[in-house]
């Protein structure tokens, strides 16, 4: 299958997904009270924009996918290094490991050490900004939601943060 049918069909899927999540999972599942103030701490915010970033990406891949049109050259086709199942057990298992490490770390560690794993695993060629951003991102959102928006991000029994 060439890379454009892949990129089409992902980006279809993502649309699908995303017009689920806005017309039926959200408005079914996420409740949100009448009398919030800040639109940016309503529960329904967060999933209302990440769903639509999601429709957004998914049209841009079904563009890119019939932009570029017709069969994939020599050159387009990606190779794989045959560590697909070995990698696919290997995230089974951090996954595995994340359950076990939440209640002990706390959300903010977990989070920074999955982050961080799950880079490496996958090869990034970024790895200084990859751990950068597994310890900077957790934090920030932590510094955001417990100190701004009040609300308790879930700490472990061994560390606790601020």
């Amino acid at each position: 299958m060439s890379p454009q049918v892949i990129q089409t069909r992902l980006g279809i899927g993502a649309c699908i997904a995303a017009a689920f999540l806005i017309f039926v999972g959200i408005p079914g599942w996420v409740s949100s009270p009448s009398n919030v103030q800040n639109i940016v701490l309503a529960p329904t915010f967060w999933p209302y924009v990440l769903s639509a970033m999601t429709g957004l990406i998914g049209l841009g891949l079904i563009l890119a996918g019939r932009r570029t049109g017709g069969a994939a050259s020599d050159e387009e086709v990606v190779e794989t290094d045959g560590l697909g199942w070995p990698r696919l057990v290997a995230l089974a298992l951090i996954m595995a490991l994340t359950m076990y490490a939440l209640p002990r770390l706390g959300m903010v560690w977990t989070t920074m050490l999955v982050f961080a794993a799950t880079a490496f695993l996958f090869r990034t060629r970024h790895r200084v900004t990859a751990l950068i951003c597994a310890v900077l991102i957790p934090l920030a959102l932590y510094a955001f939601f417990a100190h701004v928006a009040g609300v308790g991000i879930p700490q472990g029994n061994f560390v606790r943060l601020p």
